[in-house]
């Protein structure tokens, strides 16, 4: 038997094994950063025969730098500077409230105007159209600068982050993934566990019905959770929760970094009914008065300077005072139905900072509360809209149309927007609205940035000119982590961000940024050392044929003195203009910003966008069962289009029941099934009218070829057509669709085979496992003719 080594030298050989991670901790800091993945040390060679005999060296792992700070972005959807209670706004939002007492407000701080140019600036730290998202993902076009397609010599912080030590989690809405490449083919590259997450749950499109989500985990899409008491932003709380708490069990030593998207407040404004009735009579002033309260509350608290002006309502915009008493009673709920969605996502916010506080880990980490990815929208048209699908269409809703829906608004059947007024007012005290980028009603968000480990200053307020591309530099200045010159072996284009840290403990620093563009559908703009040169070119609700860009009037405002661009000064000062607007040029060019392109809901359609397809022209997609949520740029494309469906079908002994193919939902699709062993087409026409057709007699057991036809009136987006349904070749039944959906169905409810799983398009059935085809399904065709 082998003698035991004595005392000396097992401590002799203690100690050169704490020297050696002694070592490799210093090293850590010491690594190089700037190229990722850091490479792995070569190892030394060994001669000593027996392993015995041998000390094995230290194993490499790449850390993140000595106490690092945990990264949390709380991203917030569609609302406005003037919304929350921390701003000046009539929303309680407490956990803001709390976490700006003890942090920092900055009250000029800016977006892109719009979600996912803002998302993907956010993410990265490059300007949007440098990231190819000169628009939404689902409108983008064969451009530079609007593919939809991030280029690889941009890297997002997540990425940067995971490769230097950190875990990485997504939560909520994502919207960075080109919708061609949302089905199970790929490519994944580009979805958030392909671009540097960890962990993804959430959904992919920019909204989603808070009562009946879809969502992904990963790459998979998740059980749809039917409950009458299930809400979203709850669900992608409680899965944050989970994973900081089991990360930081598990690997305490390792920083984190949680992206917390929610799909709130974007439109369908969905809030349980007791956070709406919290506001209940709290704004019957209307949006004038509101707007008007807003801003003297903004000037007692220091969120604006004392000698900002409030702007005038734009001409576009109605007063308040010319609305009808049935008009002002649904208005008032529209907004209470925000207020409170606004307040219950705050609540959730909440929850997830108890449970940082909890687990020991607020006062290190690098807290940013974004509220709004752009001003509030006012998408909803001058009345508002029951289904917020109609607007996306650039179908205007009427009030005649929802006054049915006034009790039930916010509810899991209404999927309501707010009038352009209250966006307007949320929006105080800047002019105009979400996609207007010319104007700081579209682009100035609130943002507090919270680190208690990092920032001496708390309670204050910081009024440097930022951008949302600082986010991503001021992380990594935090982390001690460079901007990294290659990853996976690309050069890196240098971030367009910088560090906001500057101004954390010098509120009087002197600005850092001095210029920045803005651009979206034609509005655009330039901040350039203190001056703002900008045109609205388009207005958001309405779909309507425009001027030559080039005719576009533009204005001009000293905006370090004219904290609201309440003064345009175009016509005093021409010759400052024109050197704005050679700026803009300048930074239009570099940034891919040129041509410029106006086009909003005609670009839904891929043929006219010029985006890929990923059917690739073809005109027949056979699907089969099993296949669910193909999203509508991975599904043939039937809006407006002569189209057949032919279902090869098996009926067991006995009737079936269920769906055998459906597109979209409650809000608006078709679908073909059968109910009490009939078979039934219905199309639902953003669930306000709907066209219903089903044979007389029941199907016999066997096999059987289950036919539709739509035949359109005419070549144009929203024809009315003939709808026809046949049975092995026999005509069964025949009616007149006065109208259809132009431009979308849906932006995240997809295509099902045998199942209708989140909502159900026609009430004759329910959705999700109730809805399945009871009996056997061997193929479906769709074609176009």
């Amino acid at each position: 038997m082998k003698s035991k080594p004595p005392l000396a030298l097992l401590g002799l050989a203690l100690g050169i094994i704490l020297t050696l991670s002694a070592n490799i901790d210093a090293e850590a800091d010491t690594l190089d950063r700037t190229s990722l993945p850091i490479p792995e040390p070569q190892p030394a060679s060994i001669a000593t025969l027996d392993a015995r005999d041998a000390t094995a060296p230290p194993r490499f792992a790449v850390t993140a730098p000595k106490d690092a700070p945990n990264v949390v972005i709380v991203l917030i959807d569609d609302i406005g500077f003037g919304a929350s209670s921390a701003f000046g706004g009539p929303i309680k939002m407490p956990t803001l409230e709390k976490l700006a007492s003890s942090g920092l407000r900055y009250n000029r701080f800016h977006t892109t105007a719009l979600c996912s140019p803002t998302r993907t600036a956010l993410l990265t730290g490059h300007n949007h159209h440098a990231n190819n998202a000169g628009a939404i993902m689902e409108l983008a076009t064969g451009f530079p600068g609007n593919t939809g397609i991030r280029p690889r010599e941009i890297s997002t912080l997540a990425e940067i982050l995971r490769q230097n030590g950190y875990s990485t989690g997504a939560f909520g809405k994502y919207h960075e993934t080109p919708p061609w490449e949302v089905s199970v083919s790929g490519p994944f590259d580009r979805w958030p566990t392909g671009s540097g997450f960890d962990k993804f749950y959430g959904f992919i499109g920019g909204e989603t019905n808070q009562w009946a989500p879809a969502i992904f985990d990963g790459v998979a899409r998740a059980e749809p959770v039917l409950s009458p008491t299930y809400h979203f932003t709850v669900d992608m709380t409680d899965k944050a929760i989970q994973w900081v708490s089991a990360q930081q069990t598990l690997t305490p030593d390792k920083p984190f970094y949680m992206y917390f998207a929610t799909g709130a407040t974007h439109a369908p404004h969905h809030a349980p009914k007791e956070w709406i009735e919290k506001y209940k009579g709290q704004f019957n002033g209307g949006w004038d008065k509101l707007r008007e309260e807003t801003f003297e509350r903004q000037k007692k608290m220091g969120v604006i300077p004392a000698s900002t002006k409030l702007t005038a309502r734009p001409k576009e915009i109605p007063g308040w005072d010319g609305m009808s008493e049935q008009q002002k009673k649904l208005f008032e709920r529209q907004m209470e139905t925000f207020a409170g969605f606004a307040a219950h996502t705050d609540d959730q916010v909440g929850r997830l900072v108890a449970q940082l506080e909890k687990i020991g880990e607020l006062d290190n980490t690098l807290f940013f509360y974004i509220v709004g990815d752009n001003g509030s929208s006012a998408e909803g048209g001058p009345e508002g809209t029951y289904n917020e699908m109609m607007a996306l269409n650039g179908i205007v809703g009427k009030a005649e149309q929802m006054m049915d829906h006034i009790d039930t608004w916010g509810g899991p059947t209404t999927f309501p927007h707010f009038a352009i007024g209250w966006a307007w007012a949320t929006n105080t005290p800047f002019q105009w609205t979400k996609q207007v980028a010319s104007h700081f009603g579209g682009t100035r968000n609130g943002m507090v940035m919270h680190w208690p480990k990092g920032i001496k200053a708390k309670g204050e307020f910081r009024s440097q000119f930022h951008h949302v591309i600082d986010v991503a530099p001021t992380a990594l200045e935090a982390a001690k982590i460079p901007q990294p010159k290659t990853v996976n072996g690309i050069a890196q284009r240098p971030m367009d961000g910088i560090s906001m840290l500057y101004s954390a403990d010098a509120p009087n620093a002197a600005d850092q940024r001095t210029t920045q563009y803005f651009e979206m559908f034609g509005n655009r703009g330039i901040y350039h050392e203190g001056w703002v040169a900008c045109t609205r070119h388009s207005i958001p609700w309405l779909m309507v044929p425009l001027p030559s860009v080039k005719d576009d009037v533009w204005e001009l405002y000293k905006v370090d003195d004219d904290f609201s661009q309440a003064d345009n000064l175009a016509a005093e000062n021409p010759a400052k203009l024109k050197e704005l607007q050679a700026v803009f040029l300048k930074e239009a060019e570099r940034n891919h910003v040129l041509p410029i392109d106006d086009r909003r809901s005609e670009r839904f359609d891929p043929e006219i966008a010029g985006r890929p397809d990923l059917l690739g022209g073809r005109k027949s997609l056979t699907v089969y069962p099993g296949m669910i949520g193909m999203m509508e740029n991975a599904f043939i494309n039937v809006k407006g289009r002569h189209h057949t469906i032919e279902a090869e079908i098996e009926i067991p002994e006995g009737k079936a029941n269920g769906v055998i193919i459906a597109q979209a939902g409650y809000f608006g699709g078709w679908t073909l099934y059968l109910k009490d062993g009939k078979p039934r087409h219905e199309y639902n026409w953003f669930a306000i009218e709907r066209t219903n057709i089903g044979g007389d007699e029941p199907l016999a057991a066997g096999k059987h070829i289950l036919g539709y036809e739509f035949i359109p009136d005419a070549a144009k987006p929203g024809t009315g057509g003939k709808s026809i349904l046949s049975v092995n070749g026999k005509k069964v039944a025949e009616a007149q669709i006065p109208k259809t959906q132009p431009f979308a169905f849906s932006a995240d409810e997809g295509a099902d085979v045998g199942i209708d799983a989140e909502t159900n398009v026609s009430p004759d059935y329910q959705p999700g496992l109730p809805s399945t085809f009871t009996g056997k399904i061997f193929k479906v065709t769709v074609e176009q003719k």
